[in-house]
């Protein structure tokens, strides 16, 4: 028969010394968390705070956000294995048989293993940051999360993609370093290309006027020349270099500037037309059209 005060005996002299070891372990990991994390953002802050451009900003807000991951999981792992000693759990056997379970689930977890080299290579050649605008595996969206293991987009709907960064095969980022806006501006057959293109030009410096844009703005447009003769109009192809992430607004406004200014220098803008032919007999009166 089991000694009960013997058990609660060995019990209050256990909490005494383990128990009150494990919740020092406990409070101390939470603090060493905590302080690793600030230090962490500390050093990436002054990274951030040193001059650095936008591009490299991003690089740091994607690299720290992964750093915190990282340390944190080394810490509770290391408080995880010390708990288990004051238990007096042996972790030699343990940490063998997890070796050998690892092994085991890794032959099972390929496209989980798939996705970790993959994310480490997205990572280590700043392919993909936080804040860029991709496409990847079939979805495109801006940048919100990168992991070890996945990418998450959120696209222009609002919805949340979750990419494995195993299925990333090809990466289109179209806001790393700088962006184009391209244009195909379709004109009347009939118009002076010549005139058309001055009218381009005067519409981008009218864009550099604007406060909230000329700093976008880095190169003056390109205008590439006549691209194609289209079934009902001619294409001038164009393109805006811009900041990352700034082209579609720049290219939005030169777009509606654009409009104005071939209105008021009456440059028509074609749009498709529907001819209807009343067929001849052999005669070759037309016949006539009934109301």
């Amino acid at each position: 028969m089991m000694d009960w005060q013997d058990f609660l005996d060995k019990a209050d002299v256990w909490l005494k010394v383990s128990g009150i070891k494990i919740i020092l372990i406990i409070i101390g990991t939470l603090v060493v968390t905590k302080i690793a994390r600030m230090l962490l953002n500390r050093i990436f802050r002054v990274f951030l705070q040193a001059g650095l451009d936008a591009e490299m900003k991003k690089r740091a807000d994607t690299l720290s956000s992964l750093a915190r991951n990282i340390v944190s999981t080394v810490i509770l792992g290391i408080a995880f294995i010390i708990i288990l000693e004051e238990f007096g759990i042996d972790i030699g056997p343990i940490l063998a048989a997890a070796g050998i379970v690892g092994l085991a689930v890794g032959f099972g977890a390929q496209n989980l293993v798939q996705d970790i080299i993959s994310g480490f290579f997205i990572l280590l050649e700043d392919q993909i940051r936080v804040g860029d605008v991709v496409d990847i595996a079939g979805k495109s969206g801006l940048v919100e999360k990168v992991t070890i293991r996945m990418t998450i987009l959120r696209d222009i709907n609002g919805s949340v993609h979750f990419v494995r960064n195993g299925k990333i095969d090809v990466v289109t980022n179209m806001t790393k370093d700088y962006a184009f806006y391209l244009f195909d501006i379709g004109v009347a057959y009939r118009e002076n290309i010549d005139e058309v293109m001055k009218v381009m030009r005067k519409t981008e410096a009218q864009l550099r006027l604007d406060t909230s844009l000329k700093e976008d703005i880095l190169e003056p447009l390109e205008i590439m020349g006549l691209d194609k003769f289209a079934d009902s109009a001619v294409i001038i192809r164009a393109r805006l270099k811009t900041k990352p992430n700034k082209q579609w607004r720049a290219g939005r406004e030169y777009n509606r500037l654009l409009k104005k200014n071939f209105d008021e220098a009456g440059i028509e803008i074609p749009f498709p037309h529907l001819t209807v032919f009343r067929g001849r007999p052999k005669e070759g009166n037309t016949p006539t059209t009934g109301v």
